[in-house]
């Protein structure tokens, strides 16, 4: 399958899905979300156990496209609710881990895309930017979940109230992100990374990871209900084992995400 606005490709069982629009700094269109939602659906149908996001050129994505079609509508939440808020969910029920590269500046919604991404790896030149404040509107796209969560309350308000560039090295500094890397070695550690996580146990990971954002919002006792529900599904899976055969015979795990 072809797209408009965005690059895909499978290999290693890892799904690349790169934002092509490199002449507006990757924003996002209604049409770009529509095809990054399409190729998840290609990499799950297709037996992706990872997916890579990342943008092409000097930025990873610079929020939205302010120029697409008029502009934003009266009523911006309506694309909210059509495409934006539907692609979070999408992301944050993937049965297979993401891994963000975060090529330059990662701006308003873009900032919270790259933060969709379960393992988030930027440039030293990259910067995170939350500037809606600067023209009258609030975060979306998950950004004050993911945001406030990562970091706490009072980083999550500065970044937001005063909208200035908080670095891939403060990023880091803060929480909001796992790693940062010098700029020409972005591509191939990000790479190396979703490899990994596309030859570990997919199964368990994709409970892991569903668990961990339900465990942000629920208690205690939420959380260990789910945990024994997860851990039956996770000990009848191939993976599982495989995983102590190998543990027993002393050599690597052959993972088939089954």
């Amino acid at each position: 399958m072809s797209y408009a606005n965005i690059r895909y490709e499978l290999a290693d069982n890892v799904a690349t899905i790169t934002l092509n629009r490199p002449e507006r700094l990757n924003a996002i269109t209604l049409a770009l979300f529509e095809d990054v939602s399409a190729a998840l659906t290609q990499a799950v149908d297709e037996g992706a156990r990872a997916v890579l996001l990342t943008g092409e050129g000097r930025a990873f994505c610079s929020g939205a496209d302010l120029q697409d079609a008029g502009g934003l509508p009266e009523d911006p939440g309506e694309l909210l609710d059509s495409h934006y808020n539907p692609l979070a969910e999408k992301i944050g029920r993937l049965p297979i881990p993401v891994v963000s590269a975060v090529n330059g500046l990662a701006a308003g919604a873009g900032c919270s895309v790259a933060l969709w991404g379960d393992y988030v790896i930027a440039a030293r030149s990259a910067y995170f930017l939350l500037a809606f404040v600067n023209i009258g509107l609030v975060p979306d796209a998950g950004a004050t979940w993911l945001v406030a969560r990562a970091v706490g309350r009072a980083r999550a308000l500065e970044m937001m109230l005063l909208g200035e560039r908080v670095p891939a090295e403060k990023a880091l500094e803060w929480g909001l992100i796992n790693k940062v890397v010098d700029d020409e070695a972005l591509a191939a550690e990000a790479r190396a990374l979703a490899v990994r996580l596309a030859n570990g146990p997919t199964r368990a990971m994709g409970l892991i990871r569903n668990s961990v954002r339900l465990a942000l919002s629920s208690d205690l006792s939420d959380a260990l209900c789910r945990e024994r529900i997860d851990q039956k599904a996770a000990g009848q899976s191939a993976d599982f084992k495989e995983g102590v055969a190998a543990f027993l015979e002393k050599r690597p795990a052959r993972y088939e995400g089954k």
